[in-house]
């Protein structure tokens, strides 16, 4: 992170925002930012599944 970064942070992307006036490089750049929280989610989504199914046969045997 650079000062400029830490002296103008960039907004938190929001769902739903209107999407009119952001730049076609913006738009490609919240794309690669929503891809890579979807990967994090699934892959958080696949880690607790798993926890749940450790324990479910834990408790079944």
């Amino acid at each position: 992170m650079d000062l400029d970064d830490l002296l103008n942070p960039k907004p938190k992307l929001a769902v739903g925002e209107p999407l009119d006036a952001i730049s076609v490089d913006e738009l490609q750049q919240r794309i690669v930012a929503f891809e890579t929280e979807i990967t994090r989610l699934k892959s958080e989504i696949s880690k607790k599944q798993a926890s749940k199914a450790a324990a479910d046969a834990f408790f079944k045997s």
